[in-house]
């Protein structure tokens, strides 16, 4: 069951949802703020707060017999995917894990954090605006000609595409959540530089993910090499 909160402004809806999480509320909680103070991306960013853009979070309990919890960046992403597709943004794509872009711009991002045996998933999505001046291309739907939703009507769409997505990977496993990814992701061969955590970086193509969602590139040398972790870049 879907229950759907909104509060004018927070601090950090992660943080919300994962307090709400540890006092027991139960799966298909979200909350979407208004703005959002304290928001936060990946490598600790920060992620801008507008009003008329999407700012939300939701949880799992991870139970027995689920696949492996980081495998819900893909069904976070795909779910997202089919909510922005719906509002007619067709020409989105999805870059491992879970960046939505248009082109080589960010539309949205997706942040995991583990709270025990809770994952929480914050979802930001540049609805209506977009920041300006940042060190990478970002996009907003009304910049390439797609109406803006409320974040109101928005979230509803989203929630009702994750509870989809999630049953189908606790009853059916990974693999059709990794199938649909790479159905809405850039194409096989597309040029890419990962960064890892010590500020190292390789480069390849990307040649598709392994059976646990990991990402595979094809090296120069005809190579292929798996990464579990990092920071990905299209050329």
């Amino acid at each position: 069951m879907v229950d759907i909160r909104y509060v004018a402004a927070t601090t950090s809806t992660n943080d919300d949802v994962a307090t709400a999480a540890a006092a027991g509320a139960s799966e298909g909680y979200w909350l979407y703020a208004g703005v959002q103070e304290s928001g936060r991306g990946r490598r600790g960013r920060v992620w801008g707060s507008f009003e008329g853009n999407l700012h939300a979070s939701t949880f799992v309990q991870i139970a027995e017999g689920d696949p492996l919890p980081a495998s819900l960046a893909l069904v976070a992403a795909v779910a997202l995917h089919e909510a922005i597709v719906r509002q007619g943004a067709r020409d989105a794509r999805l870059k491992w894990p879970n960046d939505l872009l248009i082109g080589k711009a960010k539309l949205s991002g997706i942040l995991l954090e583990r709270h025990e045996s809770a994952i929480v998933i914050g979802f930001g999505v540049n609805l209506l605006r977009h920041p300006e001046g940042l060190d990478r291309p970002v996009m907003s739907l009304p910049a390439i000609g797609v109406p803006a939703p409320s974040p109101d009507l928005f979230i509803t769409t989203l929630a009702a595409c994750f509870a989809n997505w999630l049953n189908r990977w606790r009853t059916q496993g990974l693999a059709p959540i990794r199938a649909e990814w790479l159905e809405r992701a850039h194409p096989i061969g597309t040029p890419l530089m990962v960064q890892g955590g010590e500020g190292t970086s390789i480069e390849g193509a990307f040649d598709g993910l392994e059976p646990d969602g990991a990402l595979r590139l094809r090296l120069a040398d005809g190579s292929r090499h798996v990464m579990h972790a990092g920071e990905v870049f299209l050329f």
